[in-house]
């Protein structure tokens, strides 16, 4: 309990601030336990077994070497002082050996003196900074504490969890990455311009963001249904990959980003579970396009699953929640080790394997060299675990495909993300050019956005026209059976024809489009469908009788009541569909008359969780250091 003890001391010198910080760095896992009520709370919730577990995966290796050297030292003198149960004899069961080796992982509790640590090291000149550095970092943590005497304590279970690891010898610096090693050494490498570098990466952000876009607009159209046995079929995947304009592993990577990022929810109905956007996807489209990637990112760094990585035996889904511990230690030791390459030093990215037995990635010397540096700064999460070159292949494409690396580096994007995950509004602000709310109307009936357009004119033309390509400029065509369907959503020539007119870059649409629309809207309603089971009218009577005539109607089993009426055997939404495919225009009219719109619907849900207060920890780290809720404020005061 010493340890403990002095842990507490060690918290309780803290300024609020100092230890909201720590707080908020390790919300994650102490977020698994109840909240501390008090300061030797926090400290027994730090160096609890399951938040050290947590905790240490994210320790780089200085910090790594002088936590295991501390304690190590620490279990050893703490062995020789107490008297701890005598070894077992050779042959002893099972049960004995594991009494003795747990006995032991409680004795790591003697102060050790931060000298004989650096000492076993071998850590001198340099290396004896990067050590002190690292026991600094250690105390800000919380992963050791100091004793009066200037002495290091570290918590009792770090034997347990460090003894299978072999650290190796302890290195100041991380390694660097080196060039691919392939190639012809006469063959001078290509130069590769600096500015390719922020091209690349602005139109992997462009791309990202419209790719978003449309997979949660065709979510809020048609929610997913998740299979009884949790995730997403197959289908499923397909349907909302071809809305998204994105591959498979490619919509299983955003999928969970937005779940992640609370931007979709998991919803139980009486037909199972769906997933559809919460209402703050509403407040996600009233951002910047930049900055509607910041929770998209943000999310990326701290999910425990690698989405687009499938081992071999299992179903590719999406929405099953993760748990791979490991996956957001490995992404910053990949993403920290490709920040100190320079432009084009890294190899093409390998092509990730197929799942199969005997599948295995490229292991060429720029991959290896990578993992190398990638394993100094997370020892716990890269090499030590299994299909490890496979994991971080399918890592690094996935942070290539999100922006964050291009050319063997890290892009301004990625370093940002590295810096800090919850400070992106900045370098996101201008990193795609602003939302077109003008479009290019031609005479060919198509319309061109040169860029990507705002919300308001999107909706527009996705309404009255086909979306027919998309790039860095997306164009649209217009076509009957599409003015139509604004007309079915309550539009009627004169408002569609204003609505376009006011949306056109020169403030006056082609006679075509002009002559498409009014010959729609003619069209359009010469015939009603009444919803009882259901009635189709009519004042042009030729027309009824050519429609009670017409073999492609023959199911719908039409029987004329009046010249102008027909009784149809199937439901409205049947019989528009048969009247549309047989060239028709029909509109759907309710039972007093008036005209029905038809709109697509757009469906929301809650989030599961309110979102996290920002001074949350402020307030929890005042109240555990027993400060009075508006000491904040006076002191704020006084300083003025």
């Amino acid at each position: 309990m010493e340890g403990l003890d002095t842990l507490t001391r060690s918290l309780a010198q803290r300024t609020p601030e100092q230890l909201a910080a720590l707080l908020t760095r390790h919300a994650e896992p102490l977020a698994r336990r109840p909240a501390p009520t008090e300061l030797r709370g926090l400290a027994s919730a730090l160096w609890s077994y399951e938040t050290l577990h947590h905790l240490v995966l994210h320790l780089d290796h200085p910090r790594l070497q002088v936590l295991a050297a501390t304690a190590r030292i620490s279990q050893e003198r703490a062995a020789q002082d107490a008297h701890g149960p005598t070894a077992p004899a050779p042959g002893a069961d099972y049960q004995s050996l594991m009494a003795h080796r747990l006995s032991f992982a409680q004795l790591a509790t003697a102060p050790v003196p931060p000298e004989d640590v650096f000492t076993a090291l071998g850590a001198t000149g340099h290396a004896r900074s990067a050590a002190e550095a690292g026991l600094r970092a250690l105390y800000d943590d919380g992963l050791a504490a100091p004793t009066e005497d200037g002495s290091v304590v570290v918590p009792p279970r770090t034997p347990q969890l460090l003894a299978a690891h072999d650290l190796g010898p302890f290195l100041a610096h991380a390694p660097e990455p080196v060039p691919d090693d392939t190639a012809d050494p006469g063959t001078p490498a290509t130069a590769i311009p600096a500015t390719s570098l922020n091209d690349e990466y602005r139109a992997a952000a462009a791309t990202l963001a419209a790719t978003v876009d449309r997979l949660l607009a065709s979510l809020a159209t048609q929610p997913a249904a998740l299979r009884k046995a949790g995730g997403l079929a197959v289908r499923e995947i397909k349907r909302l990959a071809k809305a998204a304009g994105a591959s498979e592993p490619h919509t299983r990577l955003l999928l969970d980003l937005v779940l992640a990022a609370d931007l979709i929810a998991l919803t139980r109905t009486p037909a199972g579970i769906t997933a559809l956007p919460t209402g703050a996807y509403d407040d996600w489209l009233l951002l910047p396009p930049g900055r509607r990637l910041a929770p998209v990112l943000a999310a990326w760094s701290a999910l425990w699953a690698i989405p687009t990585h499938t081992p071999f035996g299992e179903t590719p889904t999406a929405l099953v929640r993760g748990h791979d511990r490991h996956a957001p230690a490995l992404r910053h030791a990949l993403l920290a080790a490709l920040a100190a390459a320079p432009l084009g030093a890294g190899a093409p990215l390998p092509h990730p394997p197929s799942p199969g037995p005997e599948a295995t990635p490229r292991t060429d010397t720029a991959l290896r060299s990578l993992l190398g540096a990638a394993d100094w700064h997370r020892p716990l999460a890269v090499n030590g675990q299994p299909m490890a070159e496979e994991r971080a292949v399918h890592t690094l494409h996935e942070a290539a495909y999100l922006g964050l690396v291009a050319h063997g580096t890290l892009t301004p994007l990625g370093r940002a993300l590295l810096a800090d995950p919850r400070s992106l509004d900045e370098p996101l602000g201008d990193l795609i050019p602003p939302l077109l709310e003008r479009a290019h109307f031609q005479a060919d009936l198509t319309a061109v956005v040169p860029g990507r357009p705002a919300a308001a004119l999107d909706g527009l033309l996705a309404s009255a026209a086909d979306r027919e390509s998309e790039g860095h400029a997306v164009t649209w065509r217009f076509t009957p059976a599409s003015v139509r369907r604004a007309l079915d959503a309550g539009h009627s020539a004169e408002t569609l024809l204003d609505d376009l007119t006011h949306a056109s870059t020169t403030g006056a649409l082609p006679q075509p489009l002009r002559y498409l629309v009014r010959d729609a809207a003619r069209a359009h309603g010469r015939m009603r469908v009444l919803p009882a089971a259901c009635c189709i009218r009519s004042d042009d009577e030729s027309l009824v009788k050519e429609l009670a005539a017409h073999r492609a109607l023959h199911a719908l089993a039409l029987r004329a009541i009046a010249p102008t009426v027909l009784v149809s055997s199937s439901p409205p939404a049947a019989t528009l569909e048969a009247l549309r495919a047989a060239g028709y225009a029909p509109a759907l009219e309710s039972d007093t008359g008036a005209t029905t719109v038809e709109r697509l619907p757009a469906h929301r849900t809650k989030a599961p969780t309110p979102t996290r207060d920002p001074h949350a920890p402020l307030t929890l780290a005042r109240r555990l250091l027993g400060l009075s809720p508006d000491h904040q404020d006076t002191a704020a005061t006084s300083g003025t």
